[in-house]
């Protein structure tokens, strides 16, 4: 019987199972044989990781071309007004490819959001504010790149749904087997 867990991800986990120096990885908080990432998150990105040791599930989260929706709450510098909310709904021309549309809107601080360690930088002078991005691809960097290409970077960024599965409580480090093997 395939397995698959979702993971809370810690700010600065690199989302590998391999060390690299004394940078802690996904092995200091899954120890369950034979279970890899579908997709990845940065090292400064945190939030829902799915792991499976089914490889068709793996390459249906993964693959750009099964367009499996993402979504993310993320902390931009600044307050983006309705004219940036409507350049990321309809796709962001960036140097390399330009983004499908994705769903954007502003939200209030996400309720029951745990503290980063490290905090976030704050400047007196400019204000954050909340998005809610829902996104059908996952390339490099992507929502990053995103809010910064109109006006507004990216100051902390949380995966909190991927297809079905969210994490709904779970604690950053925390792991918890996931109650699909295949999403519909």
């Amino acid at each position: 019987m395939p397995r698959t867990i979702i993971l809370n991800k810690p700010f600065g986990v690199l989302c590998q199972f391999t060390s690299e120096g004394d940078r802690p990885t996904l092995k200091d908080f899954v120890r369950v044989p034979g279970v890899y990432p579908a997709g990845r998150l940065d090292t400064d990105s945190e939030g829902l990781l799915v792991l499976t040791d089914d490889g068709r599930l793996q390459t249906r989260i993964a693959d750009p071309r099964h367009k499996m929706e993402k979504g993310y709450w993320v902390q931009v510098e600044g307050e983006p007004g309705e004219a940036a909310l409507k350049v990321l709904r309809a796709g962001v021309e960036l140097p390399d490819f330009e983004t499908l549309p994705a769903e954007a809107r502003r939200i209030d601080e996400p309720p029951g959001l745990w503290e980063r360690d490290p905090p976030i930088r704050v400047r007196k002078a400019i204000p954050t504010s909340w998005l809610e991005l829902r996104i059908r691809e996952g390339k490099n960097r992507q929502v990053r790149r995103m809010t910064a290409a109109v006006g507004f970077p990216t100051l902390r960024l949380i995966r909190y749904q991927v297809g079905p599965w969210e994490l709904a409580g779970l604690a950053p480090g925390k792991w918890r087997e996931a109650s699909l093997s295949t999403p519909v």
